[in-house]
C-alpha cells in the first residue's frame, strides 16, 4: 500500500487531565517523561499524492493520513483510530498555517475536518483557523487541538514547523523571535493551548529546505517528498522533519551546510521545556508507503 520552560513533571501534571481515558497513546502529554525510552513518529509517503503539476490528490492524501493514525494508535481500523484522537464531547480546533508558500493544503484541512466529524464531533464545534485563533469562538472553547502545518526553512527560527505553529496563540507573536526563537516551546504553556493537543501533522509534500531572508521562497529549494509526518509528540515530529531537511541540504549542496539560523528551539523543547523528545536515538520512526528518496 502506498502512500509527534517548565519541568517534565509539571508539564505532565498539567496535561494529564484533558484527555484522560480517551487517548492513552498521546505522547505529547505522556511521553515527555524522562523515563520513557521512545516517542513514535509515523512517516507516510505516496508517489501518487501529487500529480505532475503539483495538484494534491485528496483521496490519496486522506488514505495517507488514515494509515498514519492507524499506525500511531495501533488500532485495527480507521474509525477506531480517529475515535482515539477525539470524542463526540470535544470541541476541536484545527490549527493550520496559511503563511506559505508552502501553506497547509486546503485538501488536508478538509480531510482532517471530515475525520473529526466522522468520529462524532458536531460540525458546529469544529473549526480550522490560523491567524484568527485568538478570536475564534471554537478555539476559545476548544478541548482538543490538531496541529497541522508544512515544513519549511525559516528566517527567524531556522525551520518553521509544529512547535512554532502555535505562535498565533500569543497576543504578541514577535516577542517570541528573540534568540533565534529559542523559547518557542513556552507557547505550549499558554492556557488556550496547554494540554489540549491530540495530534501533530507535519506536511512534507513539498518542503522548503533553504531560503534567505524573511518570507523568502524559491522553487529551486523545494522538492516532491510527498510525505506526512504524524505523531503526538510535536518535538519528535519536528526533530524528524529537521533530519530530513538536513539530509536534503547535504544531497543538494554536496556538503554539510548548516541552516542560516540554528533551529535550536527544537532541542530546547526537550532539554529546557520538557515538551517532548528531540534525540533521534529515542524516536521510533515507523515508515509507510513509498520508499524512494526517504533520506532517513
Amino acid at each position: 500500500m502506498m502512500y509527534n520552560r517548565f519541568s517534565r513533571r509539571s508539564f505532565l501534571k498539567r496535561s494529564a487531565g484533558s484527555a484522560a481515558g480517551l487517548i492513552s497513546f498521546v505522547s505529547s502529554v505522556s511521553r515527555a517523561d524522562a523515563n520513557e525510552k521512545t516517542s513514535r513518529v509515523v512517516l507516510v509517503r505516496d508517489i501518487n499524492v501529487l500529480d505532475d503539476q503539483g495538484v494534491v490528490n485528496s483521496s490519496v492524501l486522506g488514505r495517507m493520513l488514515d494509515d498514519a493514525v492507524i499506525a500511531l494508535t495501533e488500532e485495527s481500523d480507521v474509525s477506531k483510530a480517529w475515535k482515539r484522537v477525539v470524542s463526540p464531547d470535544d470541541t476541536v480546533g484545527i490549527k493550520s498555517n496559511v503563511a506559505g508558500p508552502p501553506r497547509t493544503p486546503p485538501e488536508l484541512e478538509n480531510v482532517i475536518r471530515d475525520r473529526v466529524v466522522a468520529a462524532g464531533v458536531d460540525p458546529i464545534r469544529v473549526a480550522v483557523d490560523d491567524r484568527g485563533v485568538l478570536n475564534n469562538p471554537v478555539f476559545q472553547k476548544a478541548t482538543a487541538l490538531i496541529n497541522v502545518r508544512p515544513m519549511r526553512s525559516h528566517h527567524w527560527a531556522g525551520v518553521g514547523s509544529l512547535i512554532k505553529n502555535y505562535i498565533m496563540f500569543s497576543d504578541n507573536p514577535p516577542s517570541w523571535h528573540e534568540d533565534s526563537c529559542a523559547n518557542l516551546a513556552g507557547l505550549w504553556e499558554l492556557p488556550i493551548v496547554r494540554g489540549k493537543t491530540r495530534l501533530n501533522i507535519l506536511v512534507m509534500l513539498t518542503p522548503l529546505f533553504h531560503s534567505k531572508g524573511p518570507h523568502n521562497y524559491n522553487k529551486a529549494y523545494v522538492w516532491d517528498y510527498k510525505g506526512l509526518l504524524v505523531g503526538t509528540d510535536p518535538v519528535a515530529v519536528d526533530a524528524t522533519g529537521l533530519r530530513i531537511i538536513e539530509a536534503k541540504r547535504l544531497e543538494f549542496f554536496g556538503e554539510y551546510q548548516p541552516l542560516p539560523v540554528s533551529p535550536k528551539h527544537i532541542k530546547l523543547a526537550e532539554t529546557k521545556f520538557g515538551l517532548g523528545i528531540a534525540d533521534p536515538a529515542r524516536i521510533d520512526v515507523k515508515k509507510l508507503g513509498w520508499e524512494d528518496g526517504l533520506l532517513i
